[in-house]
């Protein structure tokens, strides 16, 4: 156990730490030249495409220094996500380490999601490894994000590392500082097994996979397994190491983390969080401290463009769901758009990530809802509160007594000079300022107290507008507060679309209603009859637009004679678009819903 070392790489989305995971396996020959690729470690297509990582990723490492007399040391790395959207899957590997490698990029210093990981892995009471990354490039500014960092950490100028993922310059003395200074981890082989389960996924072959790090005990293949907070047992079927691809082996023991084959069919039976032992060991060993448990922040509604898509769309969405512990999904109908799905998401790149997932791996592009944040409602003459996921959900007004929703902190990190600018978008949300910090003469951080809703539904995009792309935002859930708030209702018809309803600040009700049909008018194609678009606040109508009808010129074969003749032909136009305005559907494309929910 003294020669192995468990580490995290934590940084902010795009820092680099992908291509200096990509060093360390070509440093320690874990995986041949000739298999090499960018961005090793990360396995799905959709991560090399956009240039994230998106699930976490263990390998192990042997370490042989070329530095120091260091003797052979097994390194276990976990390479993490770095976007807001994915910090349960940090929090989870820092339960499975003793250090983190805390990584910057010189060209953009210290951002938000860099403190907000560093706060984890500091709870946790990690070693903290500094580094410099990308040094090779000309814009790099060394020395200014080594006086960040040791502003945030407290450290010596001289402990903060510059390496460059690119060229792997200083990724030797990085490997050496983590083999020297990580503590090798507590545990005895000799207890009763337990071991934590920090990720897990789906194999058609071998069942669920559970991604442990063993605290205390040893495995062997073919044992009895029970999981403690599910009481699910099983035979293990095989285990393992990750190189990264998996490895089989004979036996894990206390401080190694490997996965484990648990032959279960469905996720729910190996849950994140969850303590293993050995079934003969049940009773008497005590539940690992987990971590909590990630709830959905932001829900919306999927649905098949066609009907006869219902079941794949149900299938695909289990099969990603065995995959991704944080998505939850169930099914509900509505009269627009028919049955579908109602999907619960940590943030809005999650809600895109899963989207573009079903159109990637099974060519389905949903029609979705406007997404919606959980509100908790305080009834009339009752103590518990109730909470709703969907506007349509909604009791009736005159029983509400209040409406409490989700309010975060909200970090902004920026260059100074765009100051102004941030505080002017700031302004166009509910956001209650709280205090400026400056990391150094040319950055600073915005503190402030916000409405989820308007955090998740266009903020990032009108900050990076604002500040020339420089600024970053990270953001914690605080508690539920009592707002003003009343559902905005949307008629098509005088038929009411349950997909475009939404809660709504009492005081941007009308400027929301307004902005809502008017996109509506522009992406809803004319019919054969007028058609009505209404915004309304229980039975007031505060905004209209009307698409007007297709008309065809039923006079133009009449040459001269009585007026009558046409007043007739006019008249019975006028009966036949009567007739058609009430049993006439409005068809509405798939677009309309993409364009109301952007701003």
């Amino acid at each position: 156990m003294n020669n192995i070392r468990n580490f995290v790489i934590i940084a902010h989305i795009d820092h680099g730490k992908s291509t200096l995971a990509d060093r360390m396996l070509e440093i320690t020959k874990t995986v041949e030249m000739r298999k090499m690729k960018e961005q090793l470690l990360d396995q799905m297509d959709l991560e090399r495409e956009r240039g994230i990582t998106i699930k976490m990723q263990p390998v192990r490492m042997e370490y042989h220094s070329k530095i120091s007399n260091f003797k052979f040391q097994i390194l276990n790395l976990i390479d993490t996500p770095g976007h807001v959207d994915f910090g349960y899957e940090v929090s989870r590997s820092l339960a499975a380490v003793e250090g983190a490698v805390l990584l910057v990029d010189a060209t953009k210093g210290v951002q938000a999601q860099t403190l907000a990981n560093l706060y984890q892995a500091v709870e946790r009471d990690l070693e903290i490894i500094p580094a410099v990354n990308k040094i090779d490039l000309s814009n790099a500014d060394v020395e200014k994000t080594k006086a960040e960092i040791t502003h945030i950490i407290g450290c010596k100028k001289e402990d903060v590392l510059e390496v460059s993922g690119k060229t792997g310059q200083g990724v030797d003395e990085l490997l050496e500082k983590i083999a020297r200074i990580v503590p090798a981890p507590q545990g005895d082989k000799n207890k009763p097994l337990r071991a934590l389960v920090f990720d897990s996924k789906y194999d058609i072959y071998k069942g669920v996979l559970a991604f442990v790090r063993i605290i205390d005990g040893t495995l062997s293949s073919g044992e009895k397994i029970s999981m403690l907070a599910t009481g699910a047992e099983s035979e293990v079927i095989e285990i393992g190491y990750f190189k990264p691809a998996l490895q089989k082996t004979e036996k894990l023991q206390a401080g190694e983390i490997g996965y484990i084959a648990t032959g279960f069919k469905s996720v729910e039976f190996c849950k994140v969080g969850d303590t293993v032992t050995l079934s003969k060991f049940k009773t008497q060993v005590e539940k690992l401290a987990g971590y909590r448990e990630v709830s959905p922040m932001v829900y919306a509604s999927f649905y098949p463009v066609e009907g006869n898509d219902y079941n794949l769309m149900r299938d695909a969405l289990s099969k990603l769901k065995l995959n991704d512990a944080a998505f939850v999904f169930e099914p509900e109908s509505n009269l627009a758009l028919g049955r579908g799905f109602r999907c619960g998401f940590l943030g809005l790149l999650h809600l895109e990530i899963i989207q573009a997932r079903l159109e990637q791996e099974f060519e389905l592009s949903p029609t979705i809802t406007t997404p919606s944040v959980v509100y908790e409602i305080k009834l009339r003459n009752k103590k518990d509160k109730l909470k709703i996921y969907s506007p349509s959900e909604l009791p009736d007004p005159s029983m509400i007594e209040a409406i409490f929703e989700p309010y975060v902190h909200l970090e902004i990190i920026s260059p100074s000079n765009y100051l102004g600018a941030i505080m002017e978008t700031m302004k166009n949300t509910r956001a209650e300022y709280l205090d400026t910090e400056y990391l150094n003469s040319e950055r600073m951080i915005l503190k402030f107290n916000c409405p989820l809703t308007d955090v998740v539904t266009n903020l990032h995009d009108d900050l990076k507008s604002a500040s020339s792309g420089y600024a970053s935002m990270n953001y914690e859930i605080l508690d539920y507060r009592p707002n003003d708030l009343i559902k905005l209702d949307i008629l098509l018809a005088e038929e009411k679309i349950d997909a475009f309803s939404r809660i709504v600040p009492k005081t941007q009700a009308f400027s929301e209603g307004k902005r809502i049909v008017e996109k509506l008018k522009e992406s809803i194609p004319r019919q054969n009859f007028q058609i009505a678009i209404q915004a309304t606040i229980g039975g007031k109508v505060i905004a209209r637009e009307t698409i007007k009808a297709f008309r065809k010129d039923v006079i133009s074969g009449l040459y001269g004679g009585d007026i009558t003749r046409k007043k007739k032909l006019l008249e019975k136009q006028k009966k036949g678009k009567k007739k058609m305005k009430n049993i006439g559907k409005v068809s509405i494309p798939s677009e309309a819903f993409l364009a109301v929910l952007k701003r």
